[in-house]
């Protein structure tokens, strides 16, 4: 049981391992679109030095792959030493702001439209469709050996050692949403029979062991926080019971503190965002004609509508946080000052907000000036669209002043 916290300042600092935040408000990691062919741009550097320059305590930098094929596609950010001088940039705006970094690292295993894959096929826990690339002609995903399993796990460990050298403050580890180590939990997508499948026990072996072997290659004073999944959000997926167990596990494993998320993106993607569905927007800036013409005959059917609430997964987050004691990080549907100050009332140690602050990324510096008490974000979700154009994700509802971070 987790006692009340003696405050609920989500501006009080906080130290985090061995980091220190200068406040509770962590920007979740929310893939920006401004990696052309893996690399990092000036965008994505002016992106994250406004969050900094806004308040955040932290900037979280989305999905860099653990190795080339760990990419969704091809402009996602892979970890390689070459990528360290302009992270190096990226880093060292974000700490003129005052902020920390975080690099979110991950592997899209069998969910995969990667054109510049260099396997035959995309792998994933066991032999599976993949839906996203069926058009580009790779409609199937193979099974995973030991020993490639072994491989991707010592890409995790060498990827967080090059993030701790490019100046990040921490890593953040995907195991949710659907991508490889969230695919080896979930029961739906894996179906292995041997010692990485069947129980939860097995089918928790290799994100575990991914997360042991990073932690143990950092120093303690270096933070690694865990993204998975409190629901997959679909039938036959990981539900909250055992989402409870692989917490207390990771606790175990030596976690700094879980970012409590959930969804399954190729299954039931705005599971994770809820509001509005902006199908016609995200048809306007899909680049594949075929890929266009499936989202506009299935888009309907598969991209299921999920009604906004705020905190929305408060309730099942207060499961976790009944199963561990470690730092938990609480998201979704965080947009006004006051759901703040609820999340530290209930025991949440940090907090993470995405679309707001895409919206107006000086947001924090707002609230903590009072001047401001919500965020202006509506959840149209037309941010999401936004990521696949060209100059990536901005909100097109925000005045020119707060998209600059003024």
């Amino acid at each position: 049981m987790i006692d009340a916290p003696a405050s609920t300042d989500p501006f009080e600092p906080y130290t985090l391992a061995g980091l220190r935040l200068r406040n509770r408000i962590i920007k979740a990691a929310t893939f920006e679109g401004m990696s052309p062919r893996g690399e990092v741009s000036a965008g994505l550097i002016a992106h994250h030095a406004a969050i900094a320059a806004g308040g955040a305590a932290m900037t979280t930098v989305a999905y860099c792959a653990v190795e080339p094929d760990g990419r969704t596609f091809r402009d996602q950010l892979f970890m390689r030493p070459e990528l360290a001088p302009s992270l190096r940039a990226l880093t060292d705006a974000v700490h003129r702001g005052g902020a920390a970094a975080s690099l979110q690292l991950g592997h899209c295993g069998s969910f995969c439209n990667n054109h510049e894959l260099r396997r035959r096929r995309p792998y994933g826990p066991s032999r599976a469709l993949n839906l996203l690339g069926a058009l580009s002609g790779r409609p199937l995903a193979d099974p995973m050996s030991e020993a490639e399993i072994e491989a991707v796990t010592a890409a995790f460990v060498r990827s967080a050692a090059l993030a701790r050298e490019a100046g990040f403050d921490a890593v953040e580890l995907h195991l949710g949403h659907g991508y490889l180590l969230s695919q080896f939990l979930s029961p739906d997508s894996n179906r292995r029979r041997d010692a990485f499948g069947g129980s939860l026990a097995a089918r928790a072996r290799f994100p575990l062991q991914a997360v042991q072997r990073v932690r143990d290659a950092l120093p303690p004073g270096f933070p690694v926080l865990v993204k998975m999944n409190l629901r997959d959000g679909h039938r036959g997926g990981l539900e909250i019971e055992e989402s409870a167990q692989i917490a207390r596990w990771l606790a175990g494993r030596g976690a700094d503190a879980l970012v409590l998320s959930g969804g399954y993106v190729s299954r039931d993607a705005f599971f994770l965002f809820r509001g509005e569905r902006p199908l016609r927007a995200m048809i306007e800036v899909e680049r594949s004609y075929p890929q266009k013409l499936a989202l506009a005959l299935f888009g309907p059917w598969v991209i299921r509508a999920h009604p906004f609430e705020p905190m929305y997964f408060l309730p099942l987050a207060r499961e976790v946080r009944a199963a561990v004691q470690i730092p938990l990080v609480l998201l979704g549907g965080i947009t006004a000052l006051e759901h703040l100050h609820t999340a530290r009332q209930e025991g949440f140690e940090l907090m993470a907000m995405a679309r707001a602050l895409i919206h107006d990324p000086g947001l924090i510096a707002r609230y903590q000036a009072g001047a401001a008490a919500t965020s202006g974000c509506v959840p149209c979700n037309r941010c999401v669209a936004e990521m696949d154009r060209e100059g990536g994700v901005r909100c097109v509802r925000a005045p020119a002043p707060l998209r600059a971070g003024s």
